[in-house]
């Protein structure tokens, strides 16, 4: 083992992308990053959380082979570092004494030289950990090479508890091994969080995150360092992986990093469009899929779509089809094919007349006398569904599946139909972020985007009102207030939950906030089938918002009167009964 004074420690930050469930190529991923910080004369390479299983694992963490091999692999990895070089700092689950505990192992020296495990298992929005792990003890500080580490895990730093039972217990340098998923302006709370622990306890932090995706949610880097201080460190790009050995010299008491470098990060609409090319990037390729097929309809969801796919995995791997029918028009057919010329895509137009009208000729004698709806509407929906889908079959490309939040909030989307598909990009951005983002591409795309530079997105889409063309001179505000009014409406009733009074008084209609928020309620049953997405916002449909199905709960719109308190008996006071 290599020895290095007590007054210096090079800790190297692996930002990297791990895959749920390949142990291997996790384990193997440590190894090249163990070779690059020896390079750079790393004395520890510090990992993200669980970064051997893949973060979260969820409920494959329960299988005992599973664990078993994570075990294996740490045990494997440990005997490595015995012929010297960096040690490693790595998460891992840990089963011990009949619990599984999230943990976090030093290996150094041909051992595992010490075991630490999360405390504060968080059990709110997209985390479950209390599901699958036992709380570990209060934790104390690890010996290494001569320094004394605490090893909070991710959330053990969330309060103040953990980290002052570390600095009472000596700790010199927090090293702070994280999955913290991205959602907007998520940097700004991770950074605050530990500039507050830092503030109370005066000691020195590394934070590190992971970077990638895993099913909803997107990882964004930006691992980063504080001094006592509180003053920044370093700072890691974000949606990037790095390894970067910083160098930190005690002074006095206390320790600061030398020449540590400094990245900006991403911010405000950008990162939601990085967020969503890494997340449908990553979905496609670490679930093995060629390439992908969307529907190219001339608007506005399905350009940002395929520019999202171009970006995220070249233009050779996405195919996009025109499916026109006797409501779409010359102008829909002329921008879409603007839009894949622009884009480089492969690109066919396959008309869904003889489907659609097949469809109606076999229904005709179950629907004998009764007048056209949204019944034949919907038919044309699902004849493009059932095109993508054979396409998907036939080349094993996955479909993309192009539903804002919007829409995916209301309903406006046909089951089996335009819902159809495997994952989808822009799943948790409204309409109105969807025309934003549209903008913003055309003249930035983000470090790493395979697709070409400049103006992807006709004009002409982005200013044209959206339509279904499911009928003639269909518009979307038919069905639905404008955008601009629904979006801000949502926004209150997702992510902050407000009831309608409170949103009445801020200003809107009471009648289309009534009419907004049960067109939310009936359409869970939609949601619930529909393709994961990337989570961008605070609260995205599927992990962070588990509403019932059947649900008779309706908000009447009205400020409730204060709780009875005269009451004695601990039940709740009758209540009215609303329609379903």
């Amino acid at each position: 083992m290599n020895a290095r004074p007590a007054d210096k420690l090079a800790i190297a930050v692996a930002q990297l992308n791990s895959t749920v469930g390949d142990i291997a190529g996790n384990a193997e991923k440590m190894r090249r990053a163990r070779v690059a910080a020896a390079a750079q004369g790393a004395d520890l390479v510090v990992f993200p959380e669980l970064f051997i299983a893949g973060y979260p694992p969820e409920d494959l963490v329960l299988k005992p082979a599973f664990q078993a091999a994570c075990r294996a692999a740490i045990e494997a990895l440990a005997r490595e570092t015995a012929s010297g070089g960096p040690a490693l700092l790595v998460g891992t689950p840990w089963l011990d004494g009949g619990k599984l505990y999230n943990a976090v192992a030093l290996l150094d020296g041909g051992a595992i030289a010490a075991l630490r495990f999360k405390v504060d298992l968080p059990n709110y929005g997209v985390f479950d950990e209390k599901r699958v792990f036992a709380p570990g003890p209060m934790p104390g500080p690890v010996n290494f090479r001569g320094v004394r580490l605490g090893l909070p895990i991710c959330e053990d730093i969330w309060g103040e508890e953990i980290v002052e039972c570390l600095a009472e217990t000596g700790a010199e340098l927090l090293l702070v091994p994280n999955g913290s998923p991205y959602w907007r302006q998520k940097g700004d709370v991770r950074l605050n969080i530990a500039v507050a622990r830092v503030t109370e306890q005066g000691l020195p932090t590394v934070y590190v995150n992971q970077v990638g995706a895993q099913d909803e949610l997107v990882f964004d880097g930006v691992s980063f360092g504080l001094h006592a201080d509180c003053s920044l460190a370093f700072q890691l790009a974000a949606f990037q992986e790095a390894v970067v050995t910083t160098h930190w010299q005690r002074r006095g008491t206390t320790w600061r990093c030398e020449g540590g470098p400094t990245i900006a990060a991403v911010e405000a609409e950008r990162a939601d469009y990085a967020a969503c090319v890494l997340g449908l990037r990553d979905y496609v390729n670490k679930n093995g899929f060629p390439g992908v097929v969307l529907g190219l309809s001339g608007g506005i969801d399905s350009a940002l779509c395929a520019a999202m796919a171009v970006d995220a995995l070249g233009s050779e791997r996405v195919r996009c089809i025109m499916m026109p029918y006797k409501f779409t028009a010359q102008e829909s057919l002329d921008d879409a094919a603007a839009c894949a010329k622009a884009l480089g895509v492969r690109y066919q137009i396959l008309p869904i007349a003889p489907a659609v009208e097949g469809l109606e000729a076999a229904l005709a004698p179950a629907f004998t006398g009764l007048p056209r709806d949204v019944t034949e509407e919907n038919l044309q929906a699902r004849a493009r569904g059932t095109i993508l889908m054979a396409v998907s079959n036939k080349f094993n490309v996955m479909v993309v599946t192009t539903g804002n939040k919007s829409e995916m909030s209301v309903g406006y989307a046909t089951l089996y139909g335009d819902m159809n598909g495997g994952f989808n990009p822009i799943k948790d951005l409204y309409k109105t972020e969807v025309f934003r983002l549209s903008r913003l591409r055309n003249g930035w795309k983000p470090e790493g985007a395979m697709g070409p530079d400049g103006p992807v997105i006709p004009d002409n889409i982005i200013t044209r009102p959206p339509t279904a063309e499911l009928r003639e001179n269909q518009k979307d505000e038919d069905s639905l207030p404008p955008y601009t009014v629904l979006d801000p409406i949502l926004e209150r009733l997702v992510e902050r939950e407000e009831p309608i009074s409170a949103i009445v008084a801020a200003g809107f209609d009471r009648d289309t906030v009534m009419r907004v928020e049960r067109m939310l309620n009936i359409a869970e049953y939609k949601r619930r089938q529909a393709a994961p997405g990337v989570k961008v916002t605070l609260k995205n449909f599927g992990r962070d918002r588990r509403y019932p199905i059947t649900n008779r709960f309706r908000d009447p719109g009205t400020p409730l009167s204060a709780p009875d308190t005269s009451l004695v008996t601990g039940l709740p006071a009758k209540t009215e009964a609303f329609d379903f």
